[in-house]
């Protein structure tokens, strides 16, 4: 039974710790300082708290944590592996730009860690449902191929460190960035006095789109705070030459505005709830 290990046990983190657990493996999570609602998510998914000099003797160590912090896990892990002589496997499978996912690799001393770049797209694995594909760039050694035997689907792209991060700051620039621009112009139209319009408007004329978004749009709102550092870091991956960065500079304004609603009580998602018909 291989032993992979987990940093971070959110939905996402959790979801696929259970996953690679039915799958076989024995999976860890480190858990210091977390809150006891995420040490509860961690045994339900059947993920097994360690320190980490632990952690550090899985198979594979996977970093599955917000953007902001994916520098710091790093950091983190190479403080407890040290001077040891073998390295760690080590991905990192967050939401970054190729230039952070180098300031990732770059934490590491040299011979501490074999350092893959990941990107997860899909959603948190659902029983019943098709699970996220793992994208892993610079693993000419295949090392990630322990998870795929264990029940993930890892898709490898050929390439350096950093392919991975720019395919998924791409896709999320598209998804995510839809959800942002059609939350945007719906609190317009709310604003003023255009909604209703707006709505059978949307309905008759891009139907698909309106389904996607009155799905995408009340899903977005716990995820919000999340999402201000990824629009951040697509921002960054566009780079200040690219007037487009600009958007996505706008989208992470904007899903602070949502943050900052959920927090105070939610008007704004309730208007928009009330117009998408949830």
């Amino acid at each position: 039974m291989p032993t992979i290990a987990i940093i971070g046990a959110g939905a996402m983190g959790s979801g696929i710790g259970r996953q690679l657990a039915e799958g076989g493996a024995q999976v860890l999570t480190y858990l210091e300082g977390r809150s006891s609602e995420t040490h509860a998510r961690a045994r339900a998914a059947g993920m097994q708290p360690a320190p980490l000099q632990e952690i550090i003797d899985a198979e594979i160590v996977l970093s599955i944590v917000p953007p902001a912090e994916a520098v710091g896990v790093a950091g983190l892990l190479s403080e407890a592996i040290g001077d040891r002589p073998s390295p760690v496997t080590f991905v990192d499978c967050n939401a970054i730009s190729p230039d952070t996912m180098s300031e990732v690799a770059a934490a590491f001393r040299p011979g501490q860690a074999n350092v893959l770049d990941g990107s997860i797209i899909g959603l948190p694995p659902q029983p019943g449902k098709a699970g996220p594909k793992l994208y892993v760039s610079g693993d000419g050694a295949g090392r990630s191929a322990v998870l795929a035997a264990h029940g993930l689907e890892v898709r490898r792209i050929e390439g350096a460190v950093g392919a991975a991060s720019a395919l998924k700051m791409c896709y999320a620039g598209i998804n995510k960035g839809m959800t942002g621009l059609g939350t945007a112009m719906l609190l317009a139209a709310i604003r003023s006095g255009a909604d209703e319009s707006l709505k059978r408007e949307m309905a008759e004329s891009i139907p698909d789109l309106d389904r996607k978004l009155s799905s995408a749009i009340p899903d977005m709102y716990a995820k919000a705070y999340r999402w201000v550092a990824e629009m951040e870091e697509i921002a960054a991956f566009l780079g200040e030459d690219d007037p487009a960065s600009l958007i996505f500079k706008g989208m992470a304004g904007l899903f602070r505005k949502m943050a900052d609603d959920r927090t105070d009580g939610g008007e704004l998602a309730g208007q928009l709830n009330a117009l998408l018909g949830r």
